[in-house]
């Protein structure tokens, strides 16, 4: 019974292994020479000319909100898509699949239509 398991144990092994080993190795083999510029907090060239909190405009996160919804329809969309001619196929089923995506997309013009009237969607 235990023997079905080791291909996994083998898997999750190998791949902690790919993961911690480079970063292991890298911090017990990498040279250290700390000096005044590699110590402070910019590499860059020149110092910092405005402090990193400053704050963001709420339309930055707006947008990215709006991104992650609209993203997310994909996340919905490519399995049903790929499973679409099964779910044709199969008379049980056949009107209530496509019914049910429909709403589900008419769901999302409306909540597109909104953002648009809404003015989310323009940048300044």
């Amino acid at each position: 019974m235990m023997e079905a398991y080791f291909p996994i144990l083998m898997f999750v092994l190998v791949g902690v292994a790919v993961g911690v080993l480079p970063v292991a190795m890298g911090f017990l083999l990498g040279p250290r020479k700390p000096d005044a510029e590699k110590l402070s907090p910019y590499e860059c060239g020149f110092e910092a000319f405005e402090d990193a909190r400053m704050k963001f405009d709420v339309r930055y996160y707006l947008i990215a909100i709006l991104f992650i919804l609209f993203d997310l329809e994909v996340a919905f969309l490519v399995p049903w898509a790929t499973i679409f001619k099964d779910v044709v196929a199969t008379d049980a089923i056949k009107v209530f699949g496509f019914v049910e995506m429909l709403i589900f997309v008419a769901i999302l013009t409306v909540g597109y239509v909104y953002a648009w009237a809404k003015g989310a969607l323009e940048w300044e």
